[in-house]
């Protein structure tokens, strides 16, 4: 027999919802309903019902975070508020109940728990891989063709990038070469904690920047260590201004 745990800090609605579920499902059993998240996890703990109904707004801990304690249960998510990650809910197959709940959507979710047979989803894993950072591989290196040679070029050698028609001039210390990459495209490519666009025409490396320079008519200049010099437009001034 299938067991059913619901947590509402609202023991009317509570109350309400284990009537009707009892209605729509007699071959159940309701286990004594919780108020708080607290006693929810202990209720998730001690009885390991097969589907735990969660409010998300509850003292102590949410419904959110009680979910990630409910391992070995299906979670059906009952709130009055719809700015939660539905996405999340799709993903692990539980449902997401808006109140006040209709006779018709509580039968709709009734039905889709009664054919769903899948083990219950990880929310503790979901809700962990939604709440992490991205991560970004930034590019490291860049291949450039000359005839039946392909050069293979370290981005930390690079001090700037130059816009050259079809093609984007790779300059070092000691060389130049051409690549057939956009200079939009390859600036989404790079880190931007190393390489920022300075014109239309150039990407700079961040740390080969040495300072920056305003010639009489107020146009800028960004200068590199080694002493060269490229156009800083006015758009793109603002990130080099405590410098």
């Amino acid at each position: 027999m299938t067991r059913i745990l619901i947590a509402d800090d609202e023991a009317l609605q509570a109350a309400s919802l284990a009537q009707r579920l009892q209605a729509l499902w007699p071959d159940i059993t309701l286990l004594p309903p919780v108020h708080n998240g607290i006693d929810a996890v202990a209720a998730l703990a001690r009885e390991q019902p097969d589907i735990a109904f969660l409010d998300i707004r509850m003292p102590g801990l949410t419904g959110l975070q009680v979910a990630a304690a409910a391992a070995r249960s299906r979670v059906v998510f009952v709130t009055a508020y719809d700015e939660y990650a539905l996405a999340a809910f799709d993903a692990s197959a539980v449902d997401y109940l808006l109140k006040p709940v209709s006779d018709a959507r509580l039968a709709q979710c009734v039905t889709r728990l009664q054919r769903d047979t899948r083990p219950a989803p990880d929310l503790a894993a979901v809700l962990a891989q939604l709440a992490a950072p991205v991560t970004r591989t930034w590019l490291q290196w860049l291949h450039a063709g000359l005839g039946d040679t392909t050069r293979l070029i370290a981005v930390d050698e690079v001090l700037y990038f130059q816009a050259s028609d079809k093609y984007t001039e790779i300059v070092t210390a000691h060389e130049r070469h051409l690549i057939r990459l956009p200079l939009k495209e390859l600036l989404a490519q790079l880190d931007p904690q190393r390489f920022a666009q300075i014109h239309r025409s150039y990407i700079v490396s961040l740390p080969q920047v040495g300072r920056i320079e305003r010639d009489l008519l107020g146009r800028q200049q960004v200068m590199l260590k080694d002493g060269r010099s490229l156009p800083l437009s006015r758009s793109h001034a603002a990130q080099f201004r405590q410098m």
